[in-house]
């Protein structure tokens, strides 16, 4: 089982779970990070550093989030690997709760 990054971590992208990651299991696009399911140990250290609660068990995920369990696979292979913590972008605070923020996504660089 994995931990899977949700939607209120778009345009917030704090790293705070980057920094306990034991496996280096994130990857990072322009404006979202996602977990590695091929990578993560389960070891359930990255939702509590999370500020924004954006990061679910596997089977824990929001019904109306279940596509975040694929996009973090699909997006985990093509994205790199991120292993330092780096600052949050500037307006994060104001995008934490904003529902729906899949439409905000960017995928490339």
């Amino acid at each position: 089982m994995a931990f899977v990054v949700t939607d209120n971590c778009i345009k917030c992208k704090y790293t705070d779970c980057v920094a306990v990651c034991p496996v280096d299991a994130f990857y990072e696009g322009p404006n979202f990070l996602v977990i590695s399911p091929e990578d993560c140990i389960d070891c359930d250290l990255c939702p509590v550093e999370c500020p924004v609660g954006a990061i679910y068990q596997e089977d824990d995920v929001p019904e109306d989030q279940k596509e975040f369990i694929e996009l973090n696979a699909e997006l985990a292979k093509v994205w790199p690997r991120i292993t330092e913590v780096k600052p949050a972008p500037s307006d994060a605070e104001e995008w934490d709760g904003v529902p729906n923020k899949i439409a905000h996504l960017i995928i490339e660089n």
